[in-house]
């Protein structure tokens, strides 16, 4: 029984380990490992990925944070529940 109750313990750190780790990803502008998507409006002026507009010809070239024409890849399923001032993450452009 000890023995089940420590893999338990040790399986719920490494999985805690996992999410800090792609948050600090994320915070850092790192590309965690795994499928991505393009998500538009969340990046801050200079640190998108690429672009599809007037303006953002490619990686760091946006001017405005959170431009709507601007994307960043983040980990697959996660666009639209990224937060930012100016509302939620984007799978689509916006102007």
């Amino acid at each position: 029984m000890k023995t089940l109750t420590s893999a338990a313990a040790a399986a719920t750190v490494l999985a805690l380990m996992g999410g800090a780790a792609l948050a600090a990803d994320m915070a850092m502008g790192t590309k965690a490992a795994g499928p991505q998507e393009k998500c538009f409006g969340i990046a801050k002026a200079g640190q998108n990925d690429c672009a599809s507009g007037a303006g953002t010809s490619c990686a760091g070239t946006s001017k405005v944070d959170y431009d709507g024409k601007a994307f960043k890849d983040v980990p697959k399923g996660t666009c639209v529940t990224i937060k930012t001032p100016s509302g939620t993450g984007s799978l689509t452009p916006r102007s």
